[in-house]
């Protein structure tokens, strides 16, 4: 069985060398939902019996990896002029060592994700929206 949550947040970026409009800085009002699988619990008594994984668990690796770090923040590219501009007035701001695309994003929070999983429990998939109508995925069955 697979479960399926999802979260919010905002972040600005900027694409270095991009040939249209997200060169400038910018936001998006993010969403991403992450999908894990496993066996659902059938243990009488567990607090956890019927489920697959607590959504709270699941929240309390996403949102710290991912959410608290990264909504209301700037990310930028660490190879790009970018980095030499002085942006000490602001609180978060973030040189990644890639392009921050919603491609590169999503790959790099699945790693994230994975990582802080429980034993049994697997994920399959991370999608991540920059706008109503624009998506990238990770897949487990790709990687």
């Amino acid at each position: 069985v697979r479960i399926i949550k999802k979260f919010k947040f905002e972040m600005a970026h900027a694409l270095h060398g991009y040939d249209g409009l997200c060169k400038n800085i910018h936001g998006h009002s993010y969403k991403l939902f992450v999908t894990v699988k496993g066996k659902i619990k059938n243990e009488k008594g567990n607090a956890k019996d019927g489920m697959v994984l607590d959504f709270d668990v699941l929240k309390s690796i996403v949102k710290p990896e991912i959410i608290n770090k990264y909504d209301h923040s700037l990310v930028l590219n660490a190879n790009s002029p970018h980095s030499e501009i002085d942006l000490s007035a602001f609180e978060k701001v973030f040189f990644l060592p890639y392009q921050p695309t919603s491609e590169n994003l999503v790959a790099d929070f699945a790693l994230k994700i994975k990582s802080k999983l429980p034993k049994g429990v697997e994920l399959t998939k991370v999608v991540l929206s920059e706008t109503a109508t624009s998506f990238a995925e990770w897949n487990s069955q790709d990687n």
